[in-house]
């Protein structure tokens, strides 16, 4: 029970990072394991641009910002310690909160919503 517990405190840190951008993005879940954000802009197949989620899984909490898979340079900045939690492209796992990378997190959301502004999905 205590892995549900902390899984939840991480979830609950990572949704508070996207929420912050409500305003400027469309919320498409806001469960309470999965928190899910749409660029409001329809790209060429119609469809809006997935922009990053927070989702509680087996083994760890995944946040997934679509911005650094687009423009990988958004990650030239990142530190070792948060390029350590990548999975992929795109994808960051946590098993616990870790204030100071969640915080280096919230910067690259920050950067992410004004690249995805700067190319014109937002």
């Amino acid at each position: 029970m205590a892995k549900a517990n902390e899984f939840d405190a991480v979830f609950n840190e990572l949704q508070a990072i996207l929420k912050k951008y409500e305003k400027k993005l469309d919320v498409v879940k806001d469960q309470a394991d999965n928190y899910y954000l749409n660029a409001p802009k329809l790209v060429d197949n119609k469809k809006p641009m997935f922009f990053g989620s927070a989702t509680i899984k087996k083994n760890s909490v995944n946040y997934h910002l679509m911005p650094v898979y687009v423009n990988p340079e958004l990650l030239d900045a990142i530190s070792p310690e948060l390029k350590k939690c990548m999975q992929g492209k795109s994808c960051f796992n946590f098993k616990k909160v870790d204030k100071k990378l969640f915080k280096e997190l919230a910067r690259l959301t920050k950067a992410c919503v004004m690249d995805f502004k700067k190319q014109g999905y937002v």
